[in-house]
């Protein structure tokens, strides 16, 4: 599976955006968006089952951000709304084959990520 994130960017704090992931490849598995903060470890943001639409979120991002995927198009967004400073990061976008799991290390492909940054 071979991924293709984009659509950072900077945003004013209370501010939106949407990411893509492009995903091309075996289409059975669970999709999700991570983020890596400088200085600390890469950490679940929210997830995707590709053929359910199942999804789940960090407590952090809960009724702010919202993750879905088109199947025709293969891509998976992560719209984020009421951005919050503590935001900035890198997001990768991750595919694993298998059932949905929040662990960063049960994702084996991984997109080269797209910057946040937002300002305060």
């Amino acid at each position: 599976v071979q991924l293709q994130a984009s659509g950072g960017g900077l945003v004013q704090a209370g501010g939106c955006l949407r990411l893509s992931c492009a995903a091309a490849g075996r289409t059975n598995y669970a999709m999700g968006w991570f983020r890596q903060a400088p200085g600390k470890q890469r950490e679940f943001v929210a997830g995707i089952t590709y053929n359910w639409g199942t999804t789940v979120y960090d407590d952090s991002v809960k009724g702010r951000f919202s993750i879905s995927r088109d199947k025709a198009k293969r891509i998976m967004y992560l719209q984020m709304n009421s951005l919050k400073a503590e935001d900035t990061a890198v997001y990768y976008c991750g595919v694993r084959n298998g059932e949905m799991t929040t662990e960063t290390s049960g994702y084996g492909y991984w997109g080269q990520g797209t910057e946040l940054t937002v300002s305060s």
